[in-house]
Parts: C-alpha cells; sequence; structure tokens
C-alpha cells in the first residue's frame, strides 16, 4: 500500500486518479482551493485518506500542509503534481498581465513549493517518486496558449534538472497525460473537447502507469497512452 500525494484533487484527472488509486487499494492525500469540493471528498472517502484545502501558489500554505501530512501519514511515496491552470485562449499580447502570473504562480511555483517541502522527508525515509505533469504543450506550441505552454515548458525542465539532482533510486519524470475532456480542455477547444475521453477512462490506463515508475524511468518524458 502506498501513500500518494495529488495535488490538484478536486476535479479532472486529480479526482479520477484519487478514484484509481482508492480502488487499487493506496491511500490518497489530496489537496484543491475548493473547500466544498474537499469537504465531498473528505465524506466519501473517509480514513486513512485525507484531503485538505490549500492553495498551492501560497508557500506558507503548502509547508503547513506538508507539515502536517508528513506527521499524520509519513513521506509520500509517491508526489503528484497536477494542479494547473490554463489561459483563456488569446494572442500573447492581449494576456492580462494577473492571469498570467497566476498561471505561473499555480503551475510552476506550485510546483516547486510541493516538492521543496515533502522530497526532503522522502528523501529521509529513502525512497520516492516525483510526477510533475506536463502536456503536449510542454513539448510543443499552439497559438493563444503561450502562457500555458511557457509552464509547461518550464516543467519539463525542471523535471529534467530534479532527476539529475534526487539520490539513486528515486524517480523524477514529466508526464504528458494526452488529450483529455476536462474542464481545462473545454476552456482551449470548447466543445471540440467533447470527441476525447473523459478523465475516468484515462485514469484506468495512467494509474497503472504511474504505480510501474521505477528509477529506469526517471528523468524521462513519458506519456499516458
Amino acid at each position: 500500500m502506498k501513500r500518494i500525494v495529488i495535488t490538484g484533487v478536486s476535479r479532472g484527472l486529480g479526482r479520477a486518479m484519487a478514484d484509481g488509486f482508492r480502488d487499487a487499494g493506496h491511500v490518497v492525500i489530496g489537496c484543491s482551493r475548493s473547500k466544498s469540493a474537499i469537504n465531498r471528498l473528505r465524506d466519501e472517502f473517509g480514513e486513512p485518506h485525507r484531503f485538505d484545502t490549500v492553495d498551492v501558489a501560497d508557500h506558507a500554505n503548502v509547508e503547513a500542509w506538508a507539515e502536517s501530512v508528513v506527521a499524520s501519514h509519513g513521506p509520500p511515496d509517491i508526489l503528484i503534481n497536477n494542479a494547473a491552470l490554463i489561459n483563456e485562449t488569446t494572442e500573447l499580447w492581449n494576456v492580462p498581465v494577473d492571469e498570467f502570473s497566476e498561471l505561473f504562480a499555480v503551475n510552476v511555483n506550485g510546483t516547486f513549493y510541493t516538492i521543496r517541502n515533502f522530497v526532503p522527508a522522502m528523501i529521509e525515509n529513502g525512497s520516492g517518486v516525483i510526477v510533475n505533469f506536463s502536456s503536449g504543450w510542454g513539448r510543443s506550441t499552439s497559438p493563444e496558449v503561450a502562457p500555458y505552454c511557457a509552464t509547461k515548458w518550464a516543467i519539463e525542465g525542471l523535471t529534467s534538472a530534479l532527476a539529475q539532482e534526487l539520490p539513486r533510486g528515486f524517480v523524477a519524470v514529466a508526464l504528458n497525460p494526452g488529450v483529455i475532456n476536462t474542464d481545462m480542455l473545454q476552456t482551449a477547444w470548447g466543445s471540440s473537447a467533447d470527441g476525447y475521453q473523459d478523465p475516468e477512462a484515462w485514469a484506468t490506463k495512467a494509474v497503472p502507469l504511474i504505480l510501474s515508475l521505477g528509477p529506469k524511468d526517471s528523468g524521462q518524458q513519458l506519456s499516458v497512452p
């Protein structure tokens, strides 16, 4: 049984993974900014699973959460940085400054904050897997999503360097989930997103893949089939 921390757990891919890992017999520890969604997860999952209202863009918030989780459950075996935002589609020069900054605060800073506050305990424990969610737009680009592309290209570089820094036997991968019909895809593509698989179907492939990751995968650019 593994302890699995997932950010952005309240909907979309995060929620689908939470269901999948629970059904596979693992302990899910997740966070979201939505208090109402977190309360629903607590009611549905019960103990020993744990869900908290956390803003990953707030370092102090993440630091306090990580300390509490490690104290109550121990270091995670798998840390999944899933929380992310996408910009409203428009040309880069039309993107509001606050929106651009928020994407980096959540997508990049939030990933750094969880790594900074969970990974030391994982290293002390002697093992761990870090999965940073990337995107096809972290390895290619499209018009009108330049801010999102920039954050995911940053995740690719961050993860590659992290893999070189971790002790032998640890795993850090950038994972492209593929194209899934989530709220985020609806924002980018509108009704064109309807033709793609839903998060629940996606999770039947993603959950076993993540559970199978080992040292040979560290530093690789992986994709969910």
